[in-house]
C-alpha cells in the first residue's frame, strides 16, 4: 500500500499557477469588453454633442469614468467621432494591444 498523504497539496500547488493565469486572462478580457462598452457610449455622446453644436471631445471625455482620463484619445473628423480606449491592465504593453476603438457619426446642427 502506498502512502498518498500530501499528494493533493502537491497537486494543488502545481495547478495554482495555471488557475491564476486563467483567472487573469478572463479578467483582462472582461476589462477589454467593458472598455469597448465605455468607448461606444463615449463616441455616441460625442456625436450627439457634435450634432447639437457642442464640443464632441468634451462630451466624449465626460461620458467616461475617471480612471479612463489618461487612457483615452478622441478624434473628431468631419461628422465622425472616434474614441480609442485602453482597458485597465496590470501590464501596460498588454493594455496597448487590447485597446478598443469605437466611432459614431452625426450631422452638425444647422
Amino acid at each position: 500500500m502506498t502512502d498518498s498523504s500530501g499528494q493533493s497539496t502537491v497537486e494543488l500547488v502545481a495547478a495554482l499557477p495555471a488557475l491564476l493565469l486563467a483567472a487573469l486572462v478572463a479578467l483582462q478580457m472582461l476589462a477589454a469588453g467593458y472598455a469597448l462598452t465605455l468607448a461606444d457610449g463615449a463616441a455616441e455622446a460625442g456625436a450627439l454633442a457634435l450634432a447639437g453644436g457642442g464640443s464632441a471631445r468634451q462630451a466624449a471625455r465626460a461620458a467616461l469614468p475617471g480612471w479612463a482620463e489618461d487612457r483615452v484619445s478622441v478624434v473628431v473628423e468631419g461628422g465622425e467621432v472616434t474614441v480609442r480606449l485602453r482597458p485597465p491592465s496590470p501590464f501596460g504593453a498588454l493594455a496597448d494591444r487590447l485597446a478598443v476603438t469605437s466611432a459614431a457619426s452625426a450631422r452638425p446642427a444647422r
